[in-house]
């Protein structure tokens, strides 16, 4: 009961300590606290994701080549695929 309680209060924790739906949670909200002009429109969003999901280096979410969450990475526009895929 009490290592339950510590995950849920947890600041910082690995990603194989939270589940799916907690995850999808932090990573929306982050993605909403996002200004409308540090995001890519939603089409980019998608073709970027696209093509991190073909790529090799993707695992669980996380990019091998950088450690970004790649999510997030590709959602601002500043942002680019280490391998210049995008």
């Amino acid at each position: 009961m009490q290592a339950e309680e510590n995950k849920r209060r947890c600041k910082r924790c690995l990603l194989r300590e939270y589940d799916e739906a907690s995850y999808k949670e932090k990573l929306e909200r982050v993605l909403l606290l996002m200004k409308p002009n540090e995001k890519v429109d939603d089409a980019l969003y998608e073709k970027r994701l696209k093509v991190c999901r073909d790529c090799e280096k993707l695992l669980e979410g996380t990019c091998l080549a950088c450690g970004c969450y790649v999510e997030l990475r590709a959602a601002g526009k500043k942002e680019r695929c280490p391998y210049h895929h995008w």
